[in-house]
């Protein structure tokens, strides 16, 4: 019988093509830490899940190793979407709300997947159990330890087992061609925590590890407290940050660093804090209802800043035109599908499948007509042109939308003055 992790050459013509949509998806792409990934033992990665199928594409882009994920039971009740589910190297886990009889199938996902790690195949699951849309995390299901737990059971004495953890940090959550880091952590080496512990429990010894991968994950994102400060932090987080430069990680350490400042503030002075939270609030408020990006709040200088955003907006619009009018097709069906979610979380996934399902067309086409109408030249840089004309195109409205955002910000004055009561520099 053919094993889920076995060579397939249909999935390995594929998986390149893949992999630069999901990279292509987004602006910029970094991968950290994979120094950090053992090479003496089987692995289990833990990941935390917040951007629905992109969580999974992304990770997937980080290497061309074999991979192996594990997602919801649920997703799987579709035959046909069970059989591509599996041909994508996907295997079921079901939670106890899918029903008693759902969770008795867990016994075989299970044995496949200790059989994946047996065999040296990267395991992948996001153990939070569902996507959501924060910088935060929920608690994680015991799926991931019951089969890092069974293989050191099955195989731990020939080699140890470990759990990765693994973060994921997005720019934005919703807007495609935004910015994704994937950042891999410390392991937990879960044959020598089993073998060191004094615990025989097998229950004592899950919840030990899940707590140990929980804080591990939260190490590795932009984490924010879920409470009822989560929105007026994330918003001090993005206006504090937002302007400076440097790639993904350091980013992110400068965010982590102001949520500490945001959290010792609480703490020293609660009622002072609370005040400021519901200014904050009000002030993001009053941002979006004049859509002011948070972008914009970040410059001194906005309406100068703006000035060589209109001299590129100048200079590509008529790529832009061009851009629109061939892919046409493409971000027409993205958006009839995005406006028919209901769940936007959905939306940068889609926009990748309307990529990856009709771009070659797009191009092949394109391609065909410009040889066939233009010197073979003129021809060839149209082709050059064509290839990245999707991501320009987006690329292409998020300057506009920035640029007028600045313009925007630049004639508020009485926003300008709340932004500044708000005194963050000051404070944070």
């Amino acid at each position: 019988m053919a094993k889920i992790q076995d060579n397939n050459i249909l999935y390995t013509f594929l998986r390149p093509y893949v992999d630069f949509c999901s990279r292509t998806s987004y602006r910029r792409f970094e991968v950290h830490g994979q120094e950090n990934l053992p090479k003496d033992g089987a692995l289990i990665y833990g990941i935390n899940h917040s951007n629905t199928l992109m969580d999974a594409l992304v990770v997937l882009a980080t290497s061309h190793h074999k991979k192996v994920f594990m997602a919801r039971g649920d997703i799987f009740s579709n035959p046909t979407v069970a059989k591509i589910l599996k041909f994508t190297r996907i295997l079921p886990l079901f939670r106890i709300r899918n029903g008693v009889a759902a969770v008795r199938n867990n016994t075989d996902s299970i044995e496949q997947a200790v059989d994946v790690v047996h065999d040296k195949v990267g395991l992948y699951l996001f153990p939070e159990g569902r996507h959501r849309t924060k910088h935060s995390l929920l608690q994680l299901s015991k799926g991931i330890f019951h089969i890092a737990m069974d293989s050191n059971k099955e195989f731990g004495d020939e080699r140890p087992i470990y759990i990765v953890p693994v973060g994921i940090e997005y720019g934005d959550y919703f807007r495609y061609r935004s910015t994704c880091m994937v950042n891999f952590g410390e392991a937990i080496n879960v044959t020598d925590f089993i073998k060191n512990s004094t615990e025989e429990n097998d229950a004592v010894l899950m919840n030990q590890l899940r707590e140990m991968l929980w804080e591990r994950i939260s190490k590795l994102i932009t984490f924010i407290p879920d409470d009822e400060d989560y929105d007026a932090t994330w918003e001090i987080v993005k206006m504090k940050n937002e302007k400076r430069v440097g790639g993904l990680y350091k980013k992110m350490l400068r965010n982590r660093a102001t949520v500490e400042k945001v959290e010792q503030y609480k703490q020293a002075h609660p009622e002072e804090a609370k005040a400021l939270f519901d200014k904050v609030k009000t002030f993001a408020k009053h941002r979006v209802q004049q859509k002011i990006s948070v972008t914009s709040t970040a410059k001194k200088y906005p309406l100068l800043n703006s000035l060589w955003k209109i001299l590129l907006a100048v200079i590509g619009l008529p790529y832009f035109i061009a851009s629109s009018a061939v892919n046409l097709i493409i971000w027409v069906l993205a958006l009839v599908i995005k406006s028919r979610l209901k769940d936007k979380a959905f939306s940068n996934t889609v926009c990748f499948g309307s990529k990856f399902l009709l771009s070659p067309l797009v191009f092949i086409g394109g391609t065909i007509a410009l040889f066939c109408t233009v010197p073979w030249y003129w021809a060839l840089g149209g082709m050059v042109l064509l290839f990245f004309s999707y991501d320009f195109w987006y690329d292409y409205q998020e300057l506009v939308r920035r640029m007028v955002s600045d313009i925007r910000w630049a004639f508020k004055g009485k926003l300008r003055k709340e932004y500044k009561s708000l005194g963050l520099n000051e404070l944070f």
